[in-house]
């Protein structure tokens, strides 16, 4: 019974999305990335995505109601993420030009990834104490230094594409929780202050340059536009069908930088065309619109904006991910959900699914038959 309460739509789309991911990366077979044990960032991820399942499924069966009355655990949560953030910045070196990750034994750990599903239950249960008053400014600034802080810290790493995400997740959740339009205002001109505050005084000139190239990208074609100009080279000779599995040559012939993570998507573009592309809109949108349908079920306030917070997540994600690998957007570093490699990323969107079904499964009348729980709109398409 209880299995049979389970979102099955929601989660045989993310696990497409994982699998897709997975067959890209069994393509890749240059000498550099084969280990002795084979294909290395085909089985590590298969491995993360087994770890990831498991994970899920500890998230269903915890019951995480107490977090709409009780803080101090999630509290506890972010403010150790976030001194990892701060210690990170201070003693790990930079690693491709960021240090945005730790090494424990043979696993690398990113913090960040575990912070931006942690930040959405945070603003969740900040905004959804005090939505009748969100009409005051002043909780809209109480509110930024919860995602003000550990932006700061992932700035100076320097990770601009993950700010970008923790930023956006904040503000689309504030404006979700019934922010007031001139306020959207007054945050239109505080982003225009930072973003010139980050480039005269914090961008490093790897990262100036990479936004020039995107104005220009002309300009350096052999330098800060060369990725950019290979993603797009490889979403292009995709065409309709794609060349096939297996033979994307700006991959294969790492021509396409960074393919297994910051480019998967071009890289599946290339072997995958068009028909490709639109088979992964199609799964992303049947995952974000369960997230947003368990939300409209939810309990109370705070069950809604966390997949409101949730759905944010991985559309801005995915957004700037294939926005970049397309050249219509500057190239941040992000990776693709459930697609790109990265265990920290793939295990933590688990458990925020797995918590999303946890609070649908957990609510009042946990065991009621199947067809009123059809009625409430738990199951069913």
């Amino acid at each position: 019974m209880f299995f049979r309460q389970l979102d099955w739509v929601l989660i045989f789309s993310a696990l497409m999305l994982v699998f897709l991911g997975l067959v890209t990366m069994k393509t890749f077979n240059p000498a550099a990335e084969v280990s002795a044990s084979g294909d290395y960032f085909f089985q590590r991820q298969l491995i993360w995505a087994f770890v990831g399942i498991l994970a899920f499924l500890f998230a269903v069966f915890v019951d995480w109601s107490f977090l709409k009355t009780n803080s101090i655990f999630l509290f506890i949560i972010y403010l150790i993420l976030t001194l990892t953030l701060l210690v990170l910045l201070l003693t790990v070196s930079a690693v491709k030009g960021a240090a945005s990750w730790f090494q424990v034994s043979s696993v690398s750990i990113e913090p960040v990834e575990i912070m931006k599903p942690v930040l959405v239950l945070l603003l969740a249960k900040y905004f959804s104490k005090r939505h009748v008053e969100m009409g005051r400014f002043i909780h809209l600034i109480a509110s930024s230094f919860y995602v003000g802080i550990p932006t700061v810290f992932v700035v100076l790493q320097p990770d601009m594409g993950s700010a970008l995400i923790l930023g956006g997740i904040w503000l689309g959740m504030a404006f979700v929780s019934g922010i007031k339009i001139r306020h959207l205002f007054y945050l239109l001109l505080l982003g225009i202050f930072i973003a010139l505050t980050l480039w005269i005084f914090f961008l490093l000139p790897y990262q100036k340059a990479r936004i020039l190239s995107f104005v220009s990208p002309e300009s350096d074609i052999r330098g800060a536009s060369y990725q950019a100009l290979q993603s797009v080279i490889a979403i292009g000779s995709g065409q309709i069908l794609g060349k096939g599995i297996g033979f994307g040559t700006q991959s294969r012939l790492e021509f396409l930088p960074e393919h297994t993570t910051d480019f998967i998507f071009a890289a599946f573009a290339e072997e995958w065309g068009l028909l490709g592309m639109l088979i992964i809109f199609f799964f992303f949108g049947i995952v974000i619109w369960r997230i947003l349908r368990a939300g409209i079920y939810g309990e109370s306030n705070f069950e809604k904006l966390y997949a409101s917070g949730l759905a944010i997540l991985l559309f801005l994600q995915a957004s700037i991910h294939m926005g970049m690998n397309a050249g219509i957007l500057p190239i941040t570093g992000l990776g693709m959900p459930f697609l790109s490699y990265g265990g920290s990323s793939l295990i933590s969107l688990f458990i925020a699914l797995g918590i999303l079904e946890s609070f649908s499964l957990h609510k009042k009348g946990i065991y009621i038959g199947t067809e009123e729980r059809y009625r409430e709109g738990i199951m069913g398409v």
